[in-house]
């Protein structure tokens, strides 16, 4: 028999696990300070770790700021990392938390600052049972216009609620990833992003008129 036989060790598994070995490595290499594993983790989270501090800050420079805070915090604590939670969840958590300190340090420095939603002294939502009443305003495909006009609303909606409804609908995250980024149980993110939809549909409704020119085009 000639050649050589290799036994392709990941061809049984499924793209979740082949994910979760994949970060694996890259959190081994981080651990053994390899350059290439740091790169590689900055090409896959740069961009998504930006686009979630601008959302939830509504400034490009504090976004921009914020994202050199994570990736330092990340590499200072990445020998602390136990696999516990997914390294998705686990950079996400850390930009959540950064952003939060850095509106609590704008809004010392700042002030004034208010929601669409009322947040409570432990910045925690009582929970309660509610309904979806419908579609929210992120079940369509926008033009430009009204795009901009959303994330106009997502800017004033409380930033409780904001983060919850991005790690959902813009990010996608399932409730059990966002539970554990947020630190909350799942009956609490439930409760923050209907909050949050509700907040976001008041807003368009106050901003749009009833013969609005804004196309919206039920996503498919």
């Amino acid at each position: 028999m000639t050649g050589t036989s290799y036994l392709n060790l990941t061809a049984c598994l499924t793209p979740e696990q082949e994910a979760a070995l994949a970060d694996q490595r890259l959190i081994s290499g981080l651990q053994a300070n390899d350059q290439d594993a740091y790169e590689t983790l900055i090409r896959r989270f740069q961009a998504p770790v930006y686009n979630l501090a601008w959302r939830l800050l509504n400034d490009p420079s504090d976004a921009a700021d914020v994202v050199q805070e994570v990736f330092l915090k990340i590499f200072r604590n990445v020998e602390n990392f136990r696999g516990e939670s997914s390294l998705r969840t686990w950079v996400y958590r850390i930009a959540v938390n950064e952003s939060h300190n850095r509106r609590r340090w704008l809004f010392r420095h700042r002030r004034g600052e208010t929601g669409l939603e009322e947040t409570f002294e432990d910045s925690e939502v009582r929970e309660r049972q509610l309904v979806d009443s419908g579609e929210t305003p992120f079940d369509f495909t926008m033009n430009r216009e009204a795009q901009l006009l959303l994330e106009e609303g997502l800017a004033a909606v409380s930033p409780v609620f904001r983060a919850a409804v991005v790690l959902r609908e813009v990010d996608g995250l399932s409730y059990d990833e966002i539970a554990e980024i947020l630190e909350v149980s799942i009956g609490t993110v439930k409760s923050r992003i209907m909050r949050g939809r509700e907040a976001l549909r008041k807003y368009l409704a106050n901003r749009l008129e009833p013969q609005t020119s804004l196309q919206l085009v039920p996503r498919v």
